[in-house]
């Protein structure tokens, strides 16, 4: 829950503002404003004070204790100009709850925290339990000093500026190891424990089984991420009460399921009881990964669990994301914050030049030329099968034409695929044209590169006889000079000279050119591959020099 508190009218009415955006996450905290704050700061993980920093320092300064466990505090002016991130900017999530009350408020977030200031992912912030000299790696990150990555398991981390030799290390490591001075562990959620019991084993067995098991391992209970088990068990006291303290989900299986797999202890006496001839090894490698920990039986006599643990990399994760067509405004949040997540940035070489400055520091960029689509794709799809966390750019939207389709055609149930959608080139040149998309529409790429052209005539006939409004991509190219006159005069034979046709060229950019013609006035040696043309249907009109498609055909008639 975030508290919100104000002193004067002003501060109130911004806050109110943010309390009906936010309906289920705020809470008003009204009266005197000292009283106020405590019991916020006491009942809230997060403030928002409508209040002048120095007031907010003075008021809160008695409470802080720890900053791991302090609420996160931004400040916001009585002007609602700046959204500042007082206390607790990545343990407390201020710095993210500055830009996210920004964003809504129309503020301007400050966030003067050091890594988040140059664009640094933070190692506090990666989402995985840490280890060590956080401050003293930080700043040397920050400083430009060689950090060493030692990544023992895969895992796709966002991207760090780290160096092959140094005096300061980053270790993802799910092994029982101390860090050194100069040294962060990251934990990794990269273990599994399978778990079998009997009816009415206690927690305190099955706790007892997995902390042996695991240290006698060397491995790090911090990198435990879940433990699994059969269905039957799912509702079992003492396996429920055990993931619970240790903190990570139960996870169970049918009994069916877990008879599939191949494991090295099967045993009569599971078969029996819920069968399968393995409960513990087979939950654990039910997903894949490697066996670490063979089944193994309590101490308890007579023993009541047994556990397995199985080593499960990290799934690569490949973002395919959509630019838009090239304004920066119209490039979603998610397809920004996407790029910032990606350690390995995938594109074609204009592309990246757009949104180079959006990148991190250590963000590897792989980038070709014009005509090497597959070969992109091919190569995201490797690094992202490598472990890392990898984004494939593509303009507009990236699975209209563009890199979506050969990426997913090389991708596997290997890893983890997220699509971004962006502004496709029709919708930007729809919105500068006026509303030619109000009705039925449909997109055809004129380039017989991959299509052949009988196909693509084909597909040109059909919407003609379906009087469905028109995108033509890729129209026309020094190449292929003779594609758009042609579909032109498919369209011809079934819509009047009169109908309306749209040309935009480099929709959104700076150089952004449009007209309104007609079918019978366009001239097609005025289009080029950067422009998107846009035939309409025989219910389009031209009003006050827009195109506009009704949504009906009543409206149609009403105007004759």
């Amino acid at each position: 829950m975030i508290g919100l508190i104000s002193a004067t009218a002003a501060g109130a009415a911004a806050r109110d503002r943010l309390a009906a955006a936010w309906p289920d996450r705020t809470r008003v905290y009204e009266g005197p404003v000292g009283e106020a704050v405590r019991a916020a700061f006491g009942e809230c993980e997060q403030l928002v004070c409508f209040l002048a920093t120095g007031a907010v320092v003075r008021l809160i300064a008695p409470l802080l204790g720890d900053k791991t466990a302090d609420p996160g505090v931004v400040c916001v002016d009585e002007g609602g100009r700046f959204a500042v991130s007082l206390v607790g900017g990545h343990g407390g999530g201020a710095n993210e709850l500055a830009r996210e009350v920004g964003e809504s408020l129309g503020a301007e977030p400050v966030v003067t925290t050091a890594t988040d200031s140059v664009g640094l992912a933070a190692l506090d912030t990666l989402g995985l339990p840490y280890e060590g000299a956080v401050a003293g790696v930080s700043r040397a990150l920050l400083d430009g000093e060689p950090v060493v990555l030692e990544a023992e398991v895969p895992w796709p981390l966002p991207p760090l500026p780290t160096a092959p030799r140094g005096a300061y290390t980053v270790r993802l490591t799910d092994r029982a190891v101390a860090p050194g001075d100069r040294e962060v562990l990251l934990r990794p959620p990269s273990l599994v424990v399978g778990v079998g019991a009997s009816k009415g084993a206690p927690a305190e067995e099955v706790l007892a089984l997995v902390g042996e098991a695991l240290r006698e391992a060397g491995l790090s209970p911090r990198s435990v991420a879940e433990l699994a088990t059969v269905d039957a068990k799912a509702e079992e006291p003492g396996v429920v009460e055990a993931a619970a303290r240790l903190g990570v989900p139960l996870v169970t299986y049918s009994a069916a399921e877990l008879a599939a797999v191949d494991v090295p202890n099967p045993s009569g006496a599971p078969l029996a009881a819920v069968g399968t001839p393995s409960v513990a090894e087979a939950a654990a490698l039910l997903r894949g990964g490697e066996l670490l920990v063979p089944k193994r039986k309590s101490a308890a006599r007579p023993a009541m669990a047994t556990c397995a643990v199985v080593r499960r990399p990290g799934r690569g994760r490949l973002a395919v994301v959509g630019l838009g067509p090239g304004a920066r405004d119209l490039l979603t949040p998610r397809a920004a914050a996407e790029l910032r997540r990606a350690s390995v940035l995938v594109g074609l070489d204009q592309y990246v030049d757009q949104i180079r400055d959006l990148l991190r520091p250590g963000t590897r960029v792989l980038e070709s030329g014009l005509g090497a689509e597959e070969e992109r794709a091919r190569t995201a799809v490797a690094e992202a099968r490598r472990g890392h966390a990898v984004a494939l750019i593509g303009s507009g939207d990236a699975g209209v034409y563009a890199m979506a389709s050969p990426a997913l055609a090389e991708a596997s149930d290997d890893i983890d695929v997220v699509g971004v959608p962006g502004v496709t080139a029709a919708l930007a040149a729809g919105a500068v044209l006026g509303a030619p998309l109000g009705h039925d529409h449909v997109s055809i790429s004129l380039s017989d590169l991959h299509t052949p052209w009988e196909v693509i005539e084909r597909r040109v006939r059909a919407a003609a006889e379906a009087d469905i409004v028109v995108t033509f991509y890729n129209p026309r190219s020094r190449g292929r000079d003779w594609q758009l006159p042609k579909a032109l005069g498919i369209l011809a034979g079934h819509r009047e000279p009169a109908t309306p046709v749209g040309v935009v060229r480099n929709a959104s950019r700076p150089d952004e050119s449009s007209r309104v013609t007609t079918l019978a006035a366009l001239d097609p040696a005025t289009v080029d591959m950067m422009t998107v043309v846009t035939v309409g249907n025989t219910a389009t009109r031209n009003v006050a020099g827009r195109m506009v498609t009704p949504r009906g055909y009543r409206w149609q008639e009403g105007a004759q």
